[in-house]
């Protein structure tokens, strides 16, 4: 069993994935928030596991993987899809709507310059 770190260290951690999402590192943000989602208990764990599949997929994404990264988008935004717009002090409506921009992209087969990656709004 994964030991649940201390509130503080959890919000250190969390705000880390989202530094590194937003700088292009899906790799180390999909490492951050694992272990935040392997210690929780839901509702944050499905919350963690959905924007950790997102991550995850920007990196499939990154290495030219698309059909691995339009899974691992669909998954994840369904699982964020659960959530109200503010969860976690996260700016869910605008990252969805620009993960859902990211699907029709992929499923057309453009591919999307790396100016447009989604960016994480947090307080």
């Amino acid at each position: 069993m994964t030991q649940k770190p201390s509130p503080q260290k959890e919000a250190a951690r969390f705000r880390r994935g989202v530094e590194e999402f937003n700088a292009g590192k899906f790799f180390e943000a999909h490492e951050s928030w694992e272990v935040l989602w392997l210690a929780a208990a839901e509702p944050d764990k499905t919350f963690l596991q959905g924007i950790t599949q997102v991550s995850a997929a920007f990196h499939h994404y990154t290495r030219k993987n698309h059909r691995g990264a339009q899974s691992l988008l669909k998954r994840g935004l369904r699982k964020l899809e659960q959530f109200p717009a503010g969860y976690q002090g996260v700016n869910l409506e605008k990252l969805r709507g620009e993960l859902r921009g990211w699907l029709r992209a992929i499923a057309k087969g453009r591919d999307v310059p790396a100016a447009q990656q989604p960016h994480i709004e947090w307080e």
